[in-house]
């Protein structure tokens, strides 16, 4: 792998081609050759004593289990964690006591308030034709209760969002409307972007149009009975439509039903206890620099989950991922220069809560954010290095590539998204990067059952490890910046 890596980097493999001026203009602090190609892209630095920092950090993490250990132990002694919940309750206890018990200072819980909402019943039928037949079914949240005793009506298929927005009021109305859209698989996940359209917009543009309740295709690559769960952004927009998906195997019948001819009829009987307001909160800890410890480099992941499942993958796993590589910098003899910031963000599935509260509480010191960057898909293995900086930091990202290449982990484009629970601080103009993972398996688990132990590979998880020891701890122990520089 080192040889391929190798190799790679010797090619024009670089996402960063350099602009015209940075082969003109000498970048200070940068080693230049003399007279270099005209297309070499610049490379920013790395000491010695850096580069064996880097080494034996990535074979420490590629030795260890202690991310694994970390899962476990919210899986085993935590479980599923709603967001708003009491179990979400006990699982920000169980952060704190363990961020203390891996030698993290300055943690904290920063409370914050937000809507409830739990299906206490989520049931399904197919009422004709033939016999009366359940599907595996699940709530959307935010989704409201049906009539007592449930909702029964003509199903009416659509193939896509597109199709039920183009439809006229009157195929839609007194209907329960039902998408079909089936989502593809990719390893980066751009599947889901178009498939979970359908989650959020279902329900404010089917009631706009008179129906009486929402089905959708679970959003998901697998092919098991199960039904994937999931929020949406319809309460925004004013929408109150029951809304549920179905398992693929169930949606498929539907299909076949609707195909056949024949008028498809279903009841819907959901609950759902919803409150106007709930408790969450933020876990936060730190590494606390040596010498810049008002600079910040921020890593995130989220600590609720939904609760069919245990959480495992999502996001479980993100939370272990961060905190086993920022203990193992901390357990270097000495501590970098910059501070490392741990968030475990509460309420993230449900609306992004968390990001957005870390968001209005820090947003005075968003200046002294380096860099923010987020785990939260899945345990599949660093692939990509995506970066969002200035132009003139791309020999910085560069250098990142180089120490990362030995993980098999390739150089990506300067179009980093960071992640939704540090987008906030995006917004405030923090730098972002991603270590994008492999997700071409990702949503056959994500929001079911399925997201369990089971789930994970440990020696994906540890080459995880790897992969954000060498960002976190060279961005940490430089004076990079990122950003723009201030104009004159």
């Amino acid at each position: 792998m080192r040889n391929f890596a190798l190799a790679l980097l010797g090619a024009a493999a670089f996402a960063f081609p350099a602009s015209a001026q940075q082969q003109q203009q000498p970048v200070p602090g940068f080693v230049q050759a003399s007279n270099p190609p005209a297309t070499q892209p610049q490379v920013a630095p790395i000491s010695v004593a850096q580069q064996r920092t880097v080494e034996r950090l990535q074979a420490a993490a590629l030795e260890s289990d202690h991310a694994y250990e970390i899962v476990e132990s919210l899986v085993t002694e935590v479980g599923a964690r709603l967001a708003g919940s009491e179990a979400e309750a006990r699982a920000r206890d169980w952060a704190a006591a363990m961020l203390r018990a891996n030698g993290f200072t300055n943690v904290r819980i920063e409370p914050f308030t937000l809507p409830y909402w739990d299906a206490t019943r989520e049931e399904a039928r197919i009422v004709s034709p033939g016999i009366e037949r359940p599907m595996v079914a699940a709530a959307l949240g935010g989704s409201p209760s049906t009539p007592e005793g449930g909702l029964t009506a003509q199903i009416v298929r659509f193939a896509d969002m597109a199709a039920l927005e183009a439809a006229p009021n009157s195929a839609v109305a007194g209907r329960i409307v039902f998408i079909d859209e089936h989502m593809s698989a990719a390893q980066d996940g751009s599947g889901y972007g178009v498939a979970v359209r359908k989650r959020g917009l279902c329900a404010p543009v089917a009631q706009a149009k008179g129906a009486a309740a929402c089905l959708i295709r679970a959003v998901g690559t697998d092919t098991h009975r199960f039904a994937h769960q999931g929020g949406s952004s319809r309460q925004a927009q004013g929408a109150s439509l029951p809304a549920m998906s179905v398992s693929p195997a169930d949606a498929d019948v539907l299909a076949n039903l609707v195909a056949s001819g024949r008028a498809v009829r279903v009841r819907l009987d959901i609950r759902a206890d919803i409150r106007e307001t709930a408790q969450s909160g933020n876990v936060i800890a730190e590494i606390r620099g040596r010498e810049r410890p008002d600079e910040i480099v921020l890593l995130a992941a989220h600590l609720d989950s939904w609760d069919m499942g245990q959480g495992a993958v999502d996001d479980g796993a993100g939370v272990a991922i961060i905190t086993a590589a920022a203990r193992l910098i901390r357990e270097m003899p000495r501590r970098p220069r910059r501070t490392i910031r741990i968030l475990l963000a509460g309420a993230e599935e449900n609306g992004v809560h968390g990001g957005a509260a870390y968001g209005r509480a820090h947003a005075n010191e968003a200046a002294n954010h380096v860099v923010a960057l987020e785990s939260d898909f899945g345990a599949g293995r660093v692939w990509r290095f995506d970066t969002q900086f200035a132009e003139p930091a791309l020999p910085y990202a560069r250098a990142f590539q180089r120490a990362l290449l030995p993980l098999g982990v390739l150089p990506g484009p300067n179009q980093a998204d960071g992640g939704a629970d540090v987008s906030a601080m995006r917004a405030l103009g923090v730098p972002v990067v991603d270590l994008s993972q492999d997700g071409t398996n990702y949503f056959d688990y994500h929001h079911t059952p399925n997201d369990t132990l089971y789930a994970i590979d440990r020696g994906d998880l540890r080459q995880n490890v790897a992969a954000w020891a060498t960002f976190v701890y060279l961005a940490a122990d430089s004076d990079w910046s990122f950003r723009a520089p201030p104009a004159p």
